[in-house]
């Protein structure tokens, strides 16, 4: 194998590294630092060689097992700090005002850019999935320690003593070495919406402002806020029975809470800063005004006009706190106001400020005390901070329209129709506004409580305003009818409104997630479409969303098949939308890990169809991904900055492939994604007792006892991989290094395909595919199969074993091989040799944790009932997840 150039750790590193070695000793005693040091050096050795060495790991004592995995633990937190201060591994990407310029070059004007913004729609999406294992207490340190690095690089800066500054780190990575990593309880929705609600507060309230502020220096005029936030935490009950009536509402309560909070502690600042005084200067008659309407009678102000308005209008705000959140705010106002109808005339009133003080002092005066900032903020958070998005599968839905017809005494055996009786019956109940449900009946209990939620949602939007919930996801959605359904369901609360022209406050957006939806999604749209009212009302909204699933899709048909078919289900969308008038918005389902259409998010929507972006795209984030790029003001800001410039130029910038090469590329896919489709399914779905080596090599079981995330790991309660949910799929295989969701079925394609020169010409001129191959590299220089062939010796059935894990282990050579070729690379991440270093620097410190974890594991099925050999599991689990980063 050829040499790597020699690893060069980042003083970051070697700063962080040094210090945890000091913690140890001190903390842990110098035994223990000798031991860690012992096995710290050995695995280097092994990384400088070929084979696995005896770490003598069985000599550790139960207490060292798990001070030895806290340790190796905190050395990957540190080491992620390190790499995220110094950008490591972060793609190649375009500022969005970088973006701009590259635009103009290319001759489209300031105007089109202008009217594209202001019809466009950009959202992250957080959602509560477990893949992020840390407890928030470790979070928060972890972000304690950023700052304080940060502190350090100023001293530095200044050339001035960093004594005192590192001695602070010091103690802050010993206190993170006495914090429990692990958490005692499962995590509840509750405990989900507060920690989102932390990143909303912190970060994305100051962030998403001052990104407006920086992009609108470029920009010809302000453009509408068209990058949001949008959250599933608290209103995605699809196979999670904790989400309610309740935890909606404790959602979008502590939403209003946190943003109205926000508000009225500007709008304090605003008071201090704002002195203009009457006797100096002359007043703006619609400030008299506010100042009169305000109720302010202090003789201390009677000469500020402007502190009078705006100590009534947190008068106003505070009142519309108290009867959103049902309390008064931390700091009560000193008069009473009538409450905002809505966000719209709170931002009325402060433009008027922010006029009035142009016409005194210029537009900059307009801005003065953050007032640019804080109406910015207003337009893009509104009264509800993130728009909360419903979901549910559709199979429930069927349920709950069945049990109304049934109740409600109608001749229809809903579930016994075929779709086309279903579409019939369900238009014939939209025509009228007449609604199923009586009060007088009683429901089932899971009816029930499906109703209680579309109930709660219609209040929702009556106290918190119209687009705090705009958008119900349907899972598993196959037809028409699935649709329709949700139309019906959201009629029951006075939702939908039947007409010439019908209008429903809520959009049913279709998930589309196995291979098989993903290519019949056309269809599905086309007929949805062609129904008269849904094509007036769609048209009236101008927009549809479809949402695609990268985690279910990946499980369906492996890595390859189901990016390709992401792509071509997205381009196959395109014209069916341009038909019906619609601009198409796709929500993207991506996930933390490869497997789950993780990756640069910026590279993934550079390589999105030409066509398919039309400047609005939603995104979920989640798990550790949260953390990971909204975890810091700075690298929030660098984030989201790349997701709109990435946007912005898929939108407007023109289409690079010839029509001609494109389709020679596209039809090449097609070729490949079908030789791995046949191979992934071979493998997962056609090898006899392939669910029990998984279960048994991974450490899948010990996963789902992890307090990790509210959400069960399967669907249903089997042992079919169908059933299983993809992130504990993916989770696991990662764990075990196989990481097979991200590269299986993609060598035995690339190997079979001749035209390997045709191939390189795709990684050249193609961002799709030098993307995906991308993407698969960095899963492949993360998995290790000697590590791997290990955990296979967990399977039972030796034979089973040896089979199953033989077509892995010559799976991965094959992908390996061909990547290499296709690439003209040496060796793997060759091109990429920052993310190289990183994940090599890495690695020694991840194989004794996974070694020990198997020595762990195989005592625990043994029978060992040592409360602390379940201990260990776990938190080597957290620490393998740490260390591997997109891992969920």
């Amino acid at each position: 194998m050829t040499d790597r150039p020699r690893i060069q750790q980042n003083a970051d590193i070697r700063f962080l590294g040094k210090t945890l070695g000091n913690v140890i000793r001190e903390h842990g005693g110098e035994r223990l630092y000798e031991r860690t040091e012992h096995i710290r050096s050995s695995s280097i050795n092994r990384h400088r060689g070929d084979e696995l060495v005896d770490l003598e790991l069985e000599k550790l004592s139960l207490d060292e097992t798990l001070a030895f995995v806290r340790g190796f633990g905190l050395f990957s937190m540190l080491a992620n700090l390190a790499e995220d201060r110094d950008a490591v591994g972060a793609a190649e990407q375009t500022t969005f005002v970088e973006a701009i310029g590259q635009l103009r070059e290319h001759g489209v004007t300031e105007e089109t850019i202008l009217e594209q913004l202001d019809h466009a729609l950009i959202v992250p999406v957080l959602t509560a999935h477990p893949t992020e294992v840390r407890r928030k207490s470790i979070i928060d340190h972890r972000t304690r320690l950023s700052d304080l690095m940060k502190r350090r690089d100023e001293v530095l800066a200044e050339g001035e003593d960093t004594g005192p500054v590192e001695e602070e780190i010091e103690r802050q990575i010993a206190l993170i070495w006495h914090t429990r990593t692990l958490r005692r309880d499962k995590l509840n929705v509750v405990d989900e919406v507060d920690n989102a609600l932390d990143f909303m507060r912190s970060v994305f309230l100051p962030v998403l402002p001052e990104l407006y502020r920086r992009w609108e220096r470029v920009l010809p005029a302000r453009p509408q806020s068209f990058l949001r936030l949008g959250s599933w935490i608290g209103g995605d009950r699809d196979g999670n029975p904790f989400v309610t009536q309740d935890s909606l509402q404790y959602a979008l309560s502590h939403g209003a809470e946190t943003v109205l909070g926000y508000y009225l502690d500007a709008l304090q600042q605003l008071g201090a800063d704002i002195s203009v005084s009457s006797e100096l200067t002359e007043i703006p008659g619609e400030i008299v005004t506010l100042a009169e309407a305000s109720g302010d009678e202090s003789t201390h102000r009677e000469d500020e006009p402007f502190r009078r308005a705006l100590i009534g209008i947190y008068g106003r705000l505070a009142a519309t706190f108290e009867q959103v959140c049902g309390r008064p705010p931390a700091r009560p106002a000193s008069v009473d106001g009538e409450p905002y109808a809505g966000p719209d005339a709170f931002e009325a009133d402060l433009r008027q400020i922010a006029r009035s003080l142009a016409e005194i002092g210029g537009e900059a005066f307009g801005s003065v005390g953050g007032l640019g900032h804080l109406i910015r903020a207003v337009q893009t958070f509104g009264f509800h901070l993130a728009t909360l998005d419903l979901r549910q599968n559709s199979s429930v839905h069927e349920r709950v329209v069945a049990e109304l017809f049934e109740v409600a005494g109608e001749d229809v055996d809903y579930l016994a129709l075929d779709e086309e009786q279903r579409v019939a019956v369900l238009r014939d109940e939209l025509a009228g506004n007449r609604p199923l449900r009586t009060p007088w009946a009683s429901y089932s209990d899971a009816t029930a409580k499906e109703l209680a939620i579309i109930d709660a949602v219609a209040q929702a939007q009556q106290t918190f305003g119209a687009d705090c919930i705009t958008q119900y996801v349907v899972s598993m959605a196959e037809s028409v009818s699935d649709m329709l359904e949700v139309l019906l369901l959201v009629r029951e609360a006075g939702l939908y409104r039947a007409g010439d022209t019908p209008s429903c406050s809520i959009m049913p957006v279709p998930l589309f997630e196995t291979i098989g939806d993903l290519e019949s999604a056309p269809d599905v749209m086309r007929a949805f479409f062609a129904i008269p009212e849904i094509a007036a009302m769609t048209s009236a909204r101008g927009y549809q969303e479809v949402m695609i699933g990268y985690s279910d899709s990946n499980k369906d048909g492996g890595y390859l098949t189901s990016s390709w078919m992401l792509a071509r289900a997205s381009e196959a969308l395109a014209p069916v939308f341009t038909e019906a008038g619609v601009t198409m918005q796709l929500f993207h389902g991506r996930g933390g890990s490869v497997g789950r259409g993780g990756g640069s998010a910026f590279d993934a929507i550079r390589g999105q169809p030409h066509g398919t972006v039309n400047g609005r795209i939603r995104i979920t984030e989640q798990g550790e991904v949260i953390a990971a790029k909204y975890g810091t003001i700075e690298t929030a800001a660098k984030n989201l900055d790349a997701v709109a410039s990435a946007t912005l130029l898929a939108t407007l910038e023109p289409q690079k492939l010839a029509t001609k090469e494109y389709q020679t590329f596209a039809a090449t896919m097609d070729d490949i994604s079908d030789r791995a489709f046949i191979a992934y399914r071979d493998l997962v779905y056609g090898t006899e007792g392939f669910p029990d080596v998984f279960r048994q090599m991974t450490p899948i079981a010990e996963i789902a006892t992890l307090n990790i995330g509210s959400r069960p790991a399967s669907r249903k309660a089997s042992n079919r991989i169908e059933d299983l949910r993809a992130i504990p799929w993916v989770f696991s295989w990662s764990q075990a290094r196989v990481m097979l969701p991200g590269w299986y079925g993609t060598g035995q394609a690339l190997a079979g395909f001749e035209d390997k020169a045709l191939l390189r010409d795709m990684v050249e001129q193609w961002p799709f595919f030098k993307n995906t191959l991308a993407n698969m590299e960095m899963v492949l220089a993360k998995s290790d199969m000697a590590i791997a062939g290990e955990y296979s010796g967990l399977v039972e059935d030796r034979a089973l074993a040896k089979t199953v894990f033989g077509q892995i282990r010559d799976g991965w050579q094959q992908t390996h091989d061909a990547l290499l070729e296709i690439t003209g690379q040496s060796f793997l991440l060759e091109n990429a040799p920052k993310l190289d270093a990183s994940i090599r620097l890495r690695l020694p410190y991840i194989e004794p944790l996974n070694l020990l974890q198997l020595e762990l594991l195989k005592r625990h099925r043994a029978g060992d009932s040592d409360e602390r050999i379940a201990e260990g599991i776990k938190l080597s689990i957290n620490a393998i997840a740490t260390a591997l980063r997109n891992s969920g």
